[in-house]
């Protein structure tokens, strides 16, 4: 039969034994929690609609420790790879979270236009058959909305370009069979180089998913071949996927225009394309 004292040991220890299981169950259940609310991106995403002057913006619900201009800039889940450095182009995984595709989508739905040009001569709009889909400029109100200063200042982080020298917002919708032969991003009329100097970099973001063929062609970059609209083309193509946005330069180191940047929107076999596209100056943009 045991000792008083043997009991008394063996007792303790069981006491201790418990006690460190229990504070790690409980640490684990402290680490699941942290888990769910900061490493997943529908819990750090919890959007409230707000109308404001007949907008809807989107705004997110902050716990007291989750830093704000983490969010803002979506560090962790955007994933940089670079693809070609000459024309020098990125493409950003993951760029935009799937409300703000959503909600690009639907602002721009009511105002579609038929896409325009650029005149060479007088930098004015003009329809083309070189651009066959359909699309719209957010207005300066509207980026004032919240939602647009988040994806704005994002663009400026990424891009390392300030907010200012960025113009407006175009969204654009491309249906079956339409598409957008290779151009150049920046200006060769006198007429648009007023209004901020030349174009420097161009951030190509896409909104939906389910896309065949749209792909953004780069027919200078790469030394091999890919698929754009369902041929094979010498180049670099960047398939349309939703969330993703390309980064490149029409400028090149040297300060000229980049004659490598051209690039083009492939025809759209099946289902709709949608994109939003910015575009970046050399100084403040009018």
């Amino acid at each position: 039969m045991a000792s008083p004292a043997t009991r008394f040991v063996f007792a303790l220890l069981t006491f201790v034994t418990m006690g460190m299981i229990i504070g790690a169950l409980l640490q684990l259940a402290y680490i699941r929690r942290l888990e769910d609310s900061y490493g997943t991106e529908s819990s750090l995403r919890r959007l409230s609609e707000i109308r404001n002057g007949g907008g809807v913006q989107l705004t997110r619900g902050i716990s007291h420790w989750e830093d704000k201009e983490a969010l803002i800039l979506r560090l962790g889940y955007v994933k940089p790879e670079i693809i070609s450095w000459s024309p020098r182009i990125v493409v950003f995984h993951n760029f935009l979270s799937t409300e703000e595709c959503d909600y690009l989508r639907e602002l721009a739905k009511p105002r579609l236009q038929v896409s325009t040009v650029v005149d060479t001569r007088t930098g004015k709009g003009i329809k083309s058959n070189v651009r066959t889909s359909s699309g719209m400029f957010l207005s300066n109100e509207e980026r004032k909305y919240s939602l647009i200063q988040a994806i704005e200042k994002r663009i400026s982080v990424y891009s390392q370009v300030p907010i200012e020298n960025g113009e407006l917002i175009q969204v654009l919708r491309y249906e079956k069979n339409q598409f957008y032969r290779p151009h150049h991003d920046y200006f060769s009329d006198t007429f648009n180089l007023k209004r901020g100097g030349q174009r420097v970099a161009t951030m190509l973001m896409y909104l939906s998913d389910n896309v065949e063929g749209g792909e953004t062609f780069f027919p200078q970059a790469g030394s091999g071949e890919c698929s754009c609209g369902g041929k094979m083309v010498k180049g670099l193509c960047v398939k349309p996927n939703k969330g993703d946005a390309v980064l490149f330069w029409s400028m090149g180191l040297d300060g000229q225009s980049d004659p490598n940047s051209i690039h083009g929107g492939c025809e759209v076999l099946s289902g709709e394309k949608w994109s939003a596209t910015k575009w970046m100056r050399q100084k403040t943009a009018t």
